[in-house]
């Protein structure tokens, strides 16, 4: 069953990366020629219940350091974005899935897509089950370089980021503990 969800999950991937290359004004295989589909990562995450779900958290607030994340929640929901200085809260809808820009995916595209800044609340009266797709090369080994997409930049819109390999990425990523992004760390 886990095989064939990760191929339907790995066809939706790259028909949003097509949908994606064209919302740039790229060629529809754009990000899927330069690597953005390369690997994918299937994490479940099991929350259990909490008795006092205000003192913790299920998953601290975040940003995916990947290319795209599908999330594919339960019922219970907790899932929120941060929108606007607000947390806002997703409310799980039956059959759908959660699609989030990564990291990689805002630095490749010179912050056309942004990534999204999210948490996972703790819940009280069951635990909470998610399944998340994770778009991204940091489990193989590559010295791929990736940066800002050059069909992107322009006088007026020079590169925000340096070049960067997706480990040297993920590197600096895991030592964000302070909540800070990664990406200001490739900032020019």
């Amino acid at each position: 069953m886990l095989v064939e969800y990760s191929e339907e999950v790995m066809q939706l991937g790259n028909s949003l990366f097509e949908l994606l290359s064209e919302a740039l004004g790229l060629n529809p295989n754009h990000l899927k020629d330069m690597g953005c589909a390369d690997g994918l990562a299937i994490l479940g995450h099991f929350s259990p219940a909490c008795p006092q779900p205000e003192l913790t958290m299920s998953n601290s607030e975040h940003t995916d350091s990947g290319f795209l994340t599908i999330l594919l929640q339960d019922q219970l929901g907790g899932l929120q974005v941060f929108y606007q200085n607000q947390w806002v809260d997703i409310p799980p809808t039956p059959g759908a899935l959660v699609v989030n820009i990564g990291d990689l995916l805002q630095l490749v595209t010179n912050d056309k897509l942004k990534s999204s800044k999210h948490r996972v609340l703790a819940n009280r009266a069951s635990p909470r089950v998610s399944v998340a797709c994770l778009f991204s090369t940091k489990r193989q080994p590559s010295t791929k370089v990736f940066k800002p997409i050059k069909e992107l930049l322009s006088e007026y819109d020079p590169p925000k980021y340096r070049e960067t390999t997706v480990r040297e990425f993920v590197e600096h990523y895991t030592k964000c503990l302070d909540r800070t992004s990664a990406l200001l760390h490739f900032k020019l």
